[in-house]
């Protein structure tokens, strides 16, 4: 996530039977709202309904049933896409921009807890009173910053939980790597820390991934970084894929490798590629070498699962799938 290297474009062809959704182009601007094949059940798959808020954060609205996944809304200047990376920004949440997109929650789902991830996720759970689902390091950080221990719901990976709509499978997974081999921030909270209060003082504390299976609507997997424990991902074969895009080019073969543990979703929509410091306003704001990562991604993609299709998002648009 904080280096800026030329993507990898070592790739290999899977040979497998895939969907049958065409591969959009490579512009910002997401297309038509994407449909894939939905399950047998109860529910309506045009009562559900995915937002993209940026980075790897997601509203989905399942009827009257709100998730929310690595919702950080407030967006403040690090110095990161600047080149002047300050860890000691102070850790800021925005309610004025907060407030008129969160009405209501049930389930926050955490990948890890880095601040762009982490950050608004204590507010929007004390606002809301949504249970924060997250790695035994959110539930610390969740502690520091005020939450009762009931709203928070720590996780190892392997968990499938019911909530009747829908289901939520806990994966566990990895954090991508910097040029270094290594992450900015790396460890985790064995027990409760003070209050946070600069970026720093939220670390990567490990790393989950989530697929939300809708009753009668689409299966959806989430990362929020771009490695993962491909043997953790098998049997999953969701619909669509929310994929992180490659920060570096640490991890080996990320794409195809991923592509095919996954199954060869019918969707595959890029994430973690927009200006996470600039105003949720479209068209995205994505910088020179992330535009390059994202267009790396696309092209991986076509190469690895030629049917799968390709949606870039745009914030706040409703797709449904």
């Amino acid at each position: 996530m904080f280096d800026e290297l030329s993507y990898d474009r070592r790739r290999f062809l899977r040979d497998a039977a895939v969907g049958a959704a065409a591969v959009s182009t490579a512009g910002l601007v997401a297309g038509a709202p994407a449909r894939a094949a939905t399950t047998t059940g109860t529910a309506r798959s045009d009562a559900v309904s995915f937002r993209w808020w940026g980075t790897s954060g997601w509203r989905i609205d399942i009827g009257d049933r709100t998730v929310l996944v690595d919702p950080y809304l407030s967006r403040y200047d690090t110095g990161l896409f600047r080149g002047a990376f300050d860890e000691n920004t102070p850790l800021t949440v925005r309610p004025t921009v907060i407030d008129p997109l969160v009405d209501r929650a049930e389930n926050i789902l955490v990948t890890h807890t880095h601040w762009d991830h982490f950050n608004d996720v204590p507010y929007i759970a004390e606002r809301t009173g949504a249970r924060v689902i997250g790695t035994l390091t959110a539930y610390h950080l969740g502690l520091a910053q005020g939450l009762p221990s009931g709203q928070l719901a720590p996780v190892k990976g392997g968990e499938v939980l019911d909530f009747g709509a829908y289901t939520v499978e806990v994966v566990s997974s990895l954090h991508s790597r910097n040029g270094a081999w290594s992450m900015a921030f790396p460890g985790v909270r064995v027990s409760r820390p003070p209050k946070p209060e600069k970026i720093s003082d939220l670390p990567e504390g490990d790393t989950m991934a989530y697929q939300i299976r809708v009753d009668g609507g689409p299966s959806v997997f989430f990362m929020g970084a771009s490695d993962f424990a491909e043997r953790n991902l098998v049997g999953l074969a969701p619909d669509v894929a929310m994929v992180a895009s490659a920060a570096t080019t640490s991890t080996a073969d990320y794409v195809p490798r991923l592509i095919a543990a996954l199954d060869y979703p019918k969707v595959v929509v890029p994430v973690h590629w927009d200006n996470f410091e600039t105003p949720l306003t479209n068209p995205p704001t994505v910088a020179p070498n992330d535009r390059r990562r994202l267009d790396d991604l696309i092209a991986a993609v076509r190469k690895a699962s030629p049917r799968s299709r390709v949606l870039v998002p745009e914030y706040h648009t409703a797709y449904r799938f």
